[in-house]
């Protein structure tokens, strides 16, 4: 066999393996409304940089006929290339191949390109389409170095998953191991156990949908981050996520070029709190205000909406933000919300991600539920997370800042490196109706025992307005240093960003040890 007709066997092997299950497969892939793995990556790389690892890999399964099974490239894609310019690793399942089950060489290949993302500090991106472990293959499919390959990359590089079919079994935990989970609408089922297994062992009858849809995980679960309405949808938000993202632990995110008068001021926040105390308003109008160009990139928009999360840009920069929601739930804390919260701060905080808080709560949640839910844990967990952040935190308090939330939200005595009020802010144990109840109470039972009932309310609606005149404003935290400053909320994107340019050098570390032991 002469050179050329050794390159001609090379290209025809490379075309058969890239056709992966066959035509028929792919068209019904396409039928599903999904893309192919080898679609999926050539709409995320760059166009010419993607070069694909082991593509000419085989599986060595020699039961239940699997010796004379071919699977082309072992159901998986893996390799690296460029994403708008910058480099990353990425793996995509391909469903057309035996549905893009897992065994032992698939996930050595998936193995491979995270210990290689590790080791060049760039981003690892997972593409999850597969029916889960090849039961022919028994114990040989070692999925659990996948797992340690995942811990390994954490804090390290960003790794960013996105489930576009099904992630079943043991699959879904590699996902769950990462910084960030996209879903694509319809095609995304991603569960422990399927339908079939529950309704055998509970009686409970459900669909796949319903059990671990992209909007069951987006709402109720909490799993997926990012909920997307396509295969294109998907990538289109991975690639927007990236550029909020640096490559690694070591790097700062990268800063482009503003198109928006950094000291623009916001004449609209001037009048966004109410009069009335107790009637919301809609907190992500102030993040959009602020933001450069008014735009907000949310995290798990869908659950836990009493708290927002998510990345804006200031003077260019990137910086993820933490804000109550007046709007649900009053912007109380609760278990959710905590869980949300916390683990947003430490993703940014592995990340060299500045952070702001935009502080307006009543509290953390009140209830039977809560409490017994482990309220106190979970909400330990934003305490810690605060504290243990070295990356430069801005805090905002706009109206309510109350209770044992305050140091939730990030408080003065936990060392923010700014923290300023608008003249609308009040920060107090509770609201003036809950504090004068406790506080005056014998003196209004005694009006009530001697003067009857319109007496006694006569004396406590005057005893809320002296607390409110003396309490309810920010001057008094003010005087106490706990606002480093009261200001007129149309001058907040100034403030903000000349604050963000002062402490963008930062150098914090926390002490010496092998790693703390957040309450879980």
């Amino acid at each position: 066999m002469n050179n050329q007709e050794k390159l001609q066997e090379l290209f025809e092997l490379k075309e058969h393996i890239k056709l992966g299950g066959g035509e028929k497969k792919i068209e019904k892939q396409h039928s599903l409304g999904k893309l192919t793995a080898r679609e999926r990556l050539d709409y995320l790389f760059d166009e010419g940089t993607f070069q694909e690892y082991n593509m000419f890999s085989k599986h060595r399964c020699t039961y239940f006929g699997f010796d004379k099974k071919e699977i082309p490239a072992d159901a998986v894609v893996t390799g690296y290339g460029k994403i708008n310019g910058r480099k990353a690793f990425a793996y995509a399942h391909d469903f057309t191949v035996i549905g893009g089950a897992a065994g032992e060489v698939q996930n050595t290949k998936i193995q491979h390109v995270l210990t290689l993302a590790r080791q060049a500090l760039v981003p690892c991106i997972g593409l999850f389409d597969s029916g889960g472990g090849r039961i022919q293959e028994g114990g040989d499919t070692c999925a659990g170095y996948v797992f340690h390959a995942n811990v390994m990359n954490s804090g390290v590089v960003p790794q960013i998953n996105a489930l576009m079919g099904p992630c079943a079994g043991a699959a879904v935990y590699s996902p769950a191991l990462t910084d960030f989970i996209l879903a694509v609408d319809k095609t995304c089922h991603a569960h422990i156990t399927g339908p079939k297994a529950i309704e055998r062992v509970t009686g409970e009858i459900i669909d796949s949908e319903t059990l671990g849809g992209a909007m069951t995980h987006s709402t109720k679960s909490g799993v997926v981050h990012l909920f997307t309405i396509d295969d294109y949808d998907c990538i289109d938000k991975i690639k927007k996520l990236l550029s909020y993202l640096p490559q690694n632990y070591k790097e700062k995110p990268e800063s482009i070029e503003c198109t928006d008068d950094p000291y623009r001021r916001c004449e609209e926040l001037n009048d966004i709190i109410p009069e009335e105390p107790n009637k919301p308003y809609d907190m992500k109008e102030v993040i959009k205000a602020i933001a450069d160009n008014h735009e907000f990139f949310e995290i798990q928009e869908y659950y836990a909406t009493n708290i927002i999360v998510g990345f804006i840009r200031l003077n260019g920069k990137s910086v993820g933000v933490v804000a109550n929601q007046p709007k649900v739930m009053a912007g109380c804390l609760d278990i959710n919300a905590s869980d949300k919260g916390a683990r947003f701060i430490r993703t940014c905080d592995c990340f060299n991600i500045p952070l702001i808080s935009f502080v307006d709560t009543p509290g953390y949640l009140p209830g039977v539920t809560q409490e017994y839910g482990g309220i106190i844990r979970h909400g330990a967990k934003m305490l810690y997370a605060w504290s243990e952040a070295t990356v430069p935190i801005l805090v905002c308090a706009t109206r309510k800042v109350y209770g044992g939330a305050n140091a939730g939200m990030m408080c003065s005595e936990m060392y923010p490196d700014f923290i300023f009020a608008w003249v609308t802010a009040e920060r107090a144990i509770m609201g003036a109706d809950g504090a004068v109840n406790v506080i005056y109470r014998k003196e209004i039972k005694a009006k009530e025992e001697a003067e009857g009932k319109e007496a006694a309310e006569a004396l406590r609606a005057q005893y809320i307005e002296e607390y409110k005149k003396e309490f309810m404003n920010p001057y008094r935290a003010a005087e106490r240093m706990r606002f480093n400053d009261v200001v007129e909320p149309a001058e907040t994107r100034r403030i903000l960003v000349q604050a963000l340019d002062m402490f963008w050098d930062k150098d914090k570390s926390i002490p010496a040890r092998k790693h703390g032991n957040i309450p879980l």
